[in-house]
């Protein structure tokens, strides 16, 4: 057999494996195509966004004539700030960003550290009926809100409260038209709770007995030794507590009827009032649904690492 011959008997038997580039060529192309679909998924969330914040800048005219055509995604035509002067005009904006940042910041950091400390204690102390007590606030989050609403407005309406007024205090009945109705009632939260368990159980627990060995009580462990290692958990908790209350709507319109305390969500109502020659106003309710998502967008840009960090920490601790 020849020298040839031989070789070409090896190859038949032994291929040559491929090369980097001819590896690399089908990752890529496979690569590619991965990304499709998240590409329309970003779309779906984004164009909404987009028709709203150019839709704020056109007159209400262009932006129906715009609705089934690619411009109402695009920032052609006559553009202008009119909308937005409007705004200021029709609804008292600086006010109610103001009670709607009072009222979801204090649930925010009120609530960061009640159920931070709620399941420090169901993780890391041991006690009978943590598992039960677990329990019964997770199911909580299985009842709407909507199915208790009522109830609480009775009990609120019923509640004792001192008014602060210029001559001293007096005790009242009634939390409505108060910042304590917004508040207190939502500062506990069961998921939060939940989340909060759930990471502290993942911090091994020889932690807490070095630190009990040196003299620290729990509430020591819980600010100095653990709550530092749950940084992510923190800035979930905070995202997914803003969302809601800021996006309040139902409680406010039910407990609320001074105008110099309802949040943004309620100033929606001022663009739909009856009996208006104009009709209903779009340019400005997208100029208004605008300037409130702001505060949205700050606050997830602010928080977006620690948040994925905690999606991606759970999934791999399990």
């Amino acid at each position: 057999m020849t020298t040839s011959q031989t070789t070409a008997a090896a190859t038949a038997e032994h291929p040559p494996e491929p090369t980097t580039e001819q590896q690399v060529k089908p990752q890529r192309k496979s690569g590619l195509w991965n990304y499709v679909p998240l590409i329309l998924l970003a779309a779906t969330f984004v164009l909404p966004l987009l028709f709203m914040v150019f839709s704020s800048l056109k007159p209400k005219d262009q932006i129906l004539d715009d609705l089934t055509t690619w411009r109402a995604f695009a920032p052609v035509g006559d553009l202008s700030l009119g909308n937005y002067a409007d705004v200021f005009d029709r609804v008292p904006v600086a006010r109610f960003f103001l009670n709607s940042m009072i009222v979801t910041t204090s649930i925010v950091l009120i609530g960061l550290f009640v159920n931070s400390l709620a399941g420090f204690a169901l993780a890391r102390l041991d006690f009978k009926g943590r598992g039960v007590i677990l329990m019964g606030v997770v199911a909580t989050l299985i009842v709407p809100f909507e199915t208790f609403a009522i109830p609480m407005v009775y009990l609120v309406t019923k509640l004792p409260r001192i008014g602060v007024y210029s001559d001293g205090f007096a005790l009242e009945q009634g939390w409505n038209n108060s910042y304590e109705v917004l508040i207190i009632p939502f500062i506990a939260n069961a998921f939060s709770i939940f989340l909060f368990t759930q990471y502290y159980r993942s911090i091994p627990k020889e932690l807490d007995e070095a630190a009990r060995v040196d003299g620290a009580g729990w509430f020591r462990i819980y600010r100095s030794v653990v709550s530092p290692l749950a940084g992510p958990a923190f800035a979930t908790s905070a995202i997914l507590t803003f969302l809601p209350q800021w996006n309040s709507y139902l409680w406010p319109l039910l407990v609320i009827q001074q105008e110099e305390l309802r949040p943004v969500q309620v100033g929606l109502r001022y663009f739909f009032a009856s009996g208006t020659a104009e009709g209903t106003p779009w340019g400005q309710i997208m100029a208004y649904t605008s300037l409130i998502t702001i505060p949205v967008v700050i606050v997830f840009i602010a928080f977006q690492r620690a948040f994925i960090s905690s999606v991606a920490s759970s999934g791999v601790k399990g």
